[in-house]
């Protein structure tokens, strides 16, 4: 019975080439391993597509190559229509300019790997998308050089500051302790919805209570703000402001980052180091 069916798939399979591509993508529509709703895309309606980053306004790509737009339909008409979005933030907003007044518009979540819920999305639509949008298509319009596994030491450095002097500023572990990170313009490109979770998750195993600040920062007994000052992809240097409300100080620490076989080695001072 089995062979049965090997053999009469392999024959529509044989019947689908023989009948032309029209043929085969109706097919793969049925099978839904394809969707039809970008093929505006593929007609050539579209001679611009805008990439935007939802944290940083200045960090914005054009995209008017032809061969890249094709990749983007490519991966955009395969995605998998489902139900529901992702309960994150977007990280990117995409337009797509067929003209003035029609532009298409989605919002997208960086790095999904979850089956049943979408990362491409409108008001009308979602899709999960092939995570290869942001491995060939977004990373490689970076103009900047980011650090070399940034996560590790953005997020890294914090945590470490956390479990080196938590104790000194929050003995008793009352105190309600924020983490500002959206005033951080020169990292705010990189920061991405999912890695923000994983933060989330350490921060709350690091210190229990502390949370991630957002425009709420005023309700908070500590609020520690990270300013990114430089970086190269081996080196990285922050200042990390500790606020006290109650005590009305201010203390800054000074982080820095060098990427040595092959890992972050993360320091920290009290002062501002000579040749910092």
């Amino acid at each position: 019975m089995k062979k049965n069916k090997l053999f009469l798939l392999s024959i529509m399979l044989v019947a689908l080439i023989l009948s032309g591509c029209d043929t085969i993508d109706k097919a793969r529509v049925w099978l839904k391993l394809k969707n039809n709703d970008f093929e505006y895309i593929k007609q050539g309606k579209v001679e611009k597509i805008v990439i935007q980053s939802t944290r940083d306004s200045g960090f914005r790509f054009v995209v008017t190559d032809k061969s890249t737009i094709r990749d983007l339909y490519g991966l955009l008409s395969t995605g998998k229509e489902v139900e529901s979005n992702v309960p994150l933030d977007p990280d990117y907003i995409f337009e797509f300019q067929e003209s003035s007044d029609k532009i298409h518009k989605f919002n997208y979540v960086a790095g999904l790997n979850t089956k049943d819920v979408g990362n491409f999305y409108n008001e009308e639509k979602s899709y999960r998308v092939n995570k290869r949008l942001d491995n060939d298509i977004i990373r490689n319009m970076y103009t900047l050089r980011k650090p070399r596994d940034f996560d590790d030491i953005y997020y890294g450095s914090i945590l470490k500051f956390i479990n080196l002097y938590g104790k000194s500023f929050n003995p008793s572990g009352t105190k309600s302790v924020g983490v500002n990170l959206k005033d951080d313009v020169e990292s705010a490109k990189y920061i991405l919805s999912l890695e923000l979770e994983d933060f989330k998750y350490n921060l709350n195993n690091a210190m229990k209570g502390a949370v991630l600040a957002g425009d709420n920062k005023e309700e908070f007994d500590i609020l520690i703000s990270v300013k990114t000052q430089g970086y190269k992809t081996s080196i990285y240097k922050s200042i990390i402001t500790l606020y006290d409300k109650s005590e009305g100080t201010e203390l800054k620490y000074y982080v820095l980052g060098k990427h040595e076989n092959r890992e972050w080695n993360i320091q920290i001072f009290e002062s501002r180091p000579e040749k910092w």
